[in-house]
């Protein structure tokens, strides 16, 4: 571990939510939950509002409904998220060339790689510096940990949220550590905690004074040894740059059980169509094809195959999706699918005669009748309208859908930079409403494209 707090821990705060509000005037200050609104969503982030109403990530939809029944309930919009945290992870870059992100809206930064800090007051210095720009840029807030080590920094951004920044100093870490929860350490999730607590240990100091022999007795060697180097504050983790990515994947859970297997087959072929459009959005390719089904009952089979080289030709992964595919027992109905891509590069190698199994097997289909249904589906998709996602009328000019059903649709017409706008309702086939993009939060900066927000 080093002397000085110069590694930096940034976690946006209720990011997704923090979004939804700034770009939505008549949301600021209220409870917002962004996640799935179907009957199994769970909820991805709550707004600091609704979480006073009990509202966490990963809690079912439904119960998050039953607590906070006037929240705002939104469908995610990654494609506009991810351009925000583009920005973010920007500024980070601009600090360090080692910065590692863990997702969308949290990274460590080694501010002592980039040398813009070496000691406590330029780090806090650089972590002020960090949370202005982050406003600036974006018109959102993040919370910043300063520390010596990797899991103080994290622990130290925890303590500083909302809109905060901590710094601990070197030699002041026990102290800090010692009367917290065990909860407080990576790794003790609660079956560990529980497990714990049936051992008389609650607290960090606990952990430090039980000894490594006792908690390798409890925990199992590498667990054990582990949490008893975190106990007390042992970290020497580094920074590890961003890694290239392992796979591309997408994957749908569906609100009803999906029984016909032609419908499956057909999910399917969708998500290999918007699977290889990241994969090159990316200016990747991959050799190995994966699937994944969860069926009915909840249990989960993927089943891959290895392609002679690699590829980003949407016939080809559509054929060997169709291929797992025929592998897989889907009686009793499908909750949810996935392809995915792995095996990554960034050239493809023509394969042919894949190429040309996968034309004849798109043909085969066109045969036996399934293309009207196919183009069927593709408007349907085309004509949704998500809570929460943005919209454009030739009369009234950019908005957002608060809702849709019966045949209506109902949108609020305002902008990030506007005062809280009108409600109207609409045909959902309207003719004169269309989805648009995203408007940048902050006047200036760049919006975000159709494409990326489906993506």
């Amino acid at each position: 571990m080093r002397n000085a707090p110069t590694i930096l821990h940034l976690d946006m705060d209720a990011f997704y939510a923090s979004a939804e509000q700034a770009s939505k005037p008549s949301l600021r200050g209220k409870a917002v939950v962004v996640g799935g609104l179907g009957p199994r969503g769970v909820v991805a982030t709550a707004s600091y509002e609704a979480r006073v109403f009990g509202v966490r990530s990963a809690m079912p939809m439904a119960q998050a409904r039953r607590l906070a029944p006037n929240a705002a309930y939104l469908v995610p919009r990654f494609g506009f998220y991810r351009a925000i945290s583009e920005q973010v992870m920007g500024l980070l870059h601009a600090l360090s060339p080692l910065v590692e992100p863990l997702s969308l809206d949290e990274a460590f930064v080694d501010l002592e790689a980039g040398g813009v800090a070496w000691d406590a007051v330029s780090a806090r210095l650089v972590g002020e510096k960090l949370r202005a720009d982050i406003r600036a840029v974006t018109g959102l807030t993040g919370s910043v940990g300063l520390a010596a080590s990797k899991m103080l920094a994290k622990i130290a951004s925890e303590e500083a949220k909302p809109d905060g920044l901590v710094l601990i100093e070197p030699g002041t870490e026990r102290a800090m550590l010692g009367p917290m929860s065990v909860r407080t350490l990576p790794g003790v999730g609660p079956a560990t905690g529980d497990h714990l607590r049936r051992a008389g240990i609650t607290t960090v100091d606990d952990l430090a004074e039980a000894g490594e022999d006792e908690l390798v007795r409890l925990l199992g060697k590498a667990h054990g040894q582990a949490l008893h180097a975190m106990a007390l504050a042992h970290d020497d983790r580094p920074v590890v740059a961003e890694r290239e990515a392992k796979s591309v994947s997408v994957e749908d859970t569906y609100d009803v059980d999906i029984h016909d297997r032609l419908r499956v087959g057909l999910e399917v072929q969708r998500l290999a169509d918007r699977c290889v459009r990241r994969l090159r959005a990316a200016g990747l390719s991959g050799r190995t094809i994966v699937l994944k089904v969860r069926r009915y009952d909840f249990s989960t089979l993927t089943r891959s195959e290895t392609l002679r080289g690699p590829t980003d030709d949407p016939a080809v992964v559509r054929e060997a999706a169709a291929r797992l595919l025929d592998s897989v027992d889907t009686t009793g109905g499908v909750r949810l699918l996935g392809v995915g891509v792995s095996g990554l590069a960034d050239y493809t190698q023509e394969d042919l005669f894949a190429q040309a199994a996968g034309e004849g097997a798109a043909e085969q289909v066109a045969e036996e009748g399934a293309e009207e249904p196919v183009v069927e589906q593709q408007v349907v998709v085309e004509r949704r309208w998500p809570a929460g996602h943005d919209v454009r009328h030739a009369e009234f000019g950019h908005g957002w859908v608060q809702g849709s059903g019966l045949g209506r649709v109902t949108v609020r017409f305002e902008t990030p930079g506007s005062e809280p706008g009108r409600v109207r309702t609409f045909r959902v086939d309207d003719p004169d409403l269309e989805p648009a993009d995203p408007l940048p939060l902050v006047e200036g900066a760049a919006g975000v494209s159709v494409e990326g927000v489906g993506a």
